[in-house]
């Protein structure tokens, strides 16, 4: 009787991104860009999966669950304040971005931000910080080379 040893897969594609297969699905899903903590437990409720599952034991049909839960969320049943594009200004719906997606999405708003030439949008073209913060002794990265003291080379006395 020769018995038949499933092995674990080391890399599994989910959502054009690599996920380690040694690891529990629920840690495994949060590397995907776009999945947070809150939206890998919903992905794990909604799609009936076991969270210490090791993601190396999917099988391609819970594969496929998993993007269509990513792709179309609110008809799965998720509510809305835990997508990412809420009232998204270009086509006014609420859905979710993830991925490669995400970054062209990032990519637009910043740009568009830019070209409207609003207070947020200059102060991501200057490098300086968006959100409030002081500038006094942070954010010295984005001003250049900074040298310091310069000595002149003699020795003192």
């Amino acid at each position: 009787m020769a018995e038949k040893k499933e092995y674990l897969r080391q890399l599994i594609r989910v959502a054009s991104t690599d996920l380690n297969g040694d690891k529990n699905l629920f840690y495994a899903l949060r590397k995907i860009k776009g999945v947070n903590t809150m939206m890998a437990n919903a992905i794990c409720k909604i799609g009936s999966f076991d969270p210490t599952k090791k993601t190396g034991d999917l099988t391609p049909e819970e594969i496929k669950k998993i993007e269509t839960i990513l792709d179309t969320p609110l008809k799965h049943g998720l509510p809305k304040w835990i997508l990412n594009r809420r009232n998204d200004p270009e086509k006014g719906a609420t859905s979710h971005a993830y991925g490669n997606n995400l970054m062209f999405t990032k990519d637009n708003d910043l740009k568009r931000l830019k070209k409207i030439k609003c207070y947020r949008g200059l102060r991501h073209m200057h490098g300086l910080p968006v959100r409030g913060q002081r500038t006094c002794s942070n954010f010295r990265k984005n001003k250049g080379k900074i040298t310091g003291v310069k000595h002149s080379g003699k020795k003192r006395g």
